[in-house]
């Protein structure tokens, strides 16, 4: 299949009316006050922010990095994505969610002025999580961005485009020129309809992917029962010892050179690593990005839990059907792609693309094509939303024009969007690939981030100052660190970004006095947060003696463990259905109703409680 089908072409023109059509629909509605722009009115059920959440996490860079993990590691790639790691979701599901909506903020900056109040310290915290928040979401568009032009590239062959440009593009950067044509695409809607836009672009967007992995699933399904699948040992089983021992000489010799770069073949170290960083990053709660503009939109903090739960059950089963899927096409029909980049050499990046161009009929071709670019077009309206929710809120509205009107504000959104955007481009041209940037994100910038953030849950002493300084140390250090080490794996320096990031946390707490009590003990009755705030609790018990303290660390805890469980199975069952393994399968389900179960009782049921 040379070419896109006239059909095909109408699907995709298709979903970009639809979705142009949503901004226009709810332009009025957007416009009506900062909080319907940035959060929806807080008006939005929790199962559709869910949806558009999960929406904005089937993100197309991070499909084919996925796809791509698959084909190499198999089964065992399913504790992968744990370097982002994905299992935060299931912490939040359980606290954290509940914590953040109870501050009742617009956005992670304004929520320092809930913990820190607004003297010095609160100011300076204040700026650098505006200055961190603009540095991830610059991150995340660069990542989606290239991601895109890559995938768009096998489609629209350059030398069918080259001819219609009165300019050249060096043959590396010609993903890059795709990923702007589409930018401009997602930038409309997103600035247009702001967050009630972009959930219901992600819910028909959502819908689309949902048809496409389905099947795409059943498509793999058939072929792995058709077939012999040739792949090395231990391949189909997620357990690992302490190297991977994962030998694809004698099948397809280039991967063991994949697996070298990727530097998993310690994979015993490389987990317990990702374990250790996950669940730090996880516990120092949701990085100020799209995840936690959906969850400051939900309507209270009960729905807030729900909504982060819901994404793991809705985003998991749908997306890992359609991994699995490419996954085992590919791997049986091998020989049938083409795998060379522009400049000649093997992009495993390439699978998922060349996968579809391949196996996927006409008419299903338009369908997955117009929901990947709207996957993309998802998470780069998500995180658009959010870095102009830190600017206009943050910056504008705080410190340029307190006064602004709705016209004002409103241009000021659309002003901030455009030059997010335009950054991004700029940014996404310095970018190797999809990995690096991916890499550097979750393990760089992310292990910058930990410190500080573990902090201002868990301790009463932390206080402004402390949280500036540990971030001021903890980004600086992963500006340099990697440089000085540019040939280990990045997730093994976060130890190093952590250190710095504490200790520059601890130094600058006790350089300056503590938070004013007043702003301690209205944070702490709000959030009630376990950890160690007994002398603002004592405080407040002598004003209130019915004040409960938060004993629920320990059922906190049991729930993240099955969470983290049930998590991992609707990962691992997709996989499972699609490469046949009936005894797996089975187990697998009995895992997952004892989960669900034990998180009825003890998660679900528990969210309405009150502790006063």
């Amino acid at each position: 299949m040379n070419l896109i089908h006239p059909i095909d072409i109408a699907i995709i023109l298709l979903y970009l009316v639809i979705i142009v059509a949503i901004g226009l629909v709810l332009r009025k509605r957007a416009q009506r006050s900062k909080d319907d722009y940035l959060l929806g009115g807080k008006s939005i059920p929790w199962y559709m922010l869910g949806l558009s959440n999960a929406s904005g996490m089937f993100d197309i860079s991070g499909t084919i990095w996925l796809v791509t993990l698959m084909f190499v590691y198999g089964i065992k790639s399913a504790w992968i994505p744990w370097l982002w790691p994905v299992f935060n979701q299931i912490f939040l599901m359980v606290y954290l969610s509940k914590w953040l909506r109870r501050s009742n903020a617009t956005t992670g900056a304004e929520w320092i002025g809930t913990r820190f109040g607004f003297e010095k310290g609160a100011k300076l915290s204040h700026i650098i999580v505006v200055v961190f928040a603009l540095i991830m979401c610059l991150g995340y568009l660069a990542y989606g961005f290239i991601g895109l032009g890559k995938f768009i590239e096998i489609f629209i062959p350059w030398e069918l485009v080259s001819n219609y440009v009165p300019f050249t593009i060096p043959l590396e950067y010609v993903p890059h020129f795709y990923g702007v044509i589409f930018t401009l695409f997602a930038v409309f809607y997103s600035l247009l309809g702001g967050m009630s836009g972009i959930v219901w672009a992600d819910v028909v967007q959502f819908a689309i992917m949902t048809i496409a992995a389905l099947v795409i699933g059943y498509l793999g399904f058939q072929a792995v029962g058709e077939h012999v699948l040739n792949v090395p040992e231990g391949w189909k089983t997620p357990f690992f010892g302490w190297e991977l021992n994962m030998d694809w000489s004698e099948i397809i010799p280039e991967v063991n050179q994949k697996i070298k770069e990727d530097g998993f073949g310690l994979f015993t170290i490389f987990f317990m690593m990702m374990v250790f960083k996950g669940v730090l990053v996880s516990v120092a709660g949701p990085a100020p990005t799209y995840d936690m503009q959906k969850i400051l939109s939900t309507k209270n903090s009960a729905e807030a839990s729900k909504m982060s739960g819901f994404v793991s059950v809705i985003l998991m089963p749908i997306r890992y059907l359609m991994i699995a899927g490419f996954a085992a096409l590919a791997l049986i029909y091998y020989e049938k792609l083409n795998l060379m980049d522009a400049t000649g050499t093997i992009d495993f990046e390439l699978i998922l693309p060349t996968a579809i161009k391949e196996f996927v009929p006409i008419g299903l071709l338009g369908l997955l094509l117009a929901g990947l670019i709207a996957a993309f077009m998802s998470t780069f309206a998500g995180t658009l939303n959010a870095a102009q929710a830190y600017l206009v809120n943050d910056i504008y509205l705080k410190y340029v024009k307190p006064n602004a009107n709705a016209n004002q504000t409103r241009n000021m959104n659309y002003l901030t969007g455009i030059i997010v955007v335009i950054i991004s481009i700029v940014l996404g041209f310095f970018a190797k690939d999809v990995n690096s940037v991916l890499q550097w994100i979750v393990s760089v910038l992310y292990g910058s981030y930990v410190g500080a953030n573990i902090l201002k849950w868990h301790w009463w002493r932390f206080n402004g100052e402390g949280f500036f300084w540990g971030m001021v140390a903890g980004l600086l250090s992963a500006a340099i660190v990697p440089e000085l080490f540019p040939n280990i794996l990045s997730l093994y320096l976060f130890p190093i970004l952590l250190v710095v990031s504490i200790l520059g946390s601890i130094i600058g707490t006790y350089s300056a006095p503590p938070t004013d009590d007043e702003v301690l003990k209205s944070f702490y009755k709000n959030v009630r947060p376990w950890g160690f705030w007994k002398p603002v609790h004592d405080k407040l018990l002598a004003e209130d003696p019915s004040l409960k303290r938060n004993k629920d660390f320990g059922r906190d805890m049991f729930n993240i463990v099955i969470g983290i469980i049930a998590q991992t199975t609707l990962v691992i069952l997709p996989m499972y259905i699609i490469f046949r393994q009936q005894t797996p399968i089975y187990i697998s389900v009995v895992i997952l109703v004892i989960c669900v179960f034990l998180l009825k009782k003890f998660w679900w049921n528990k969210l309405d409680e009150k502790l006063d």
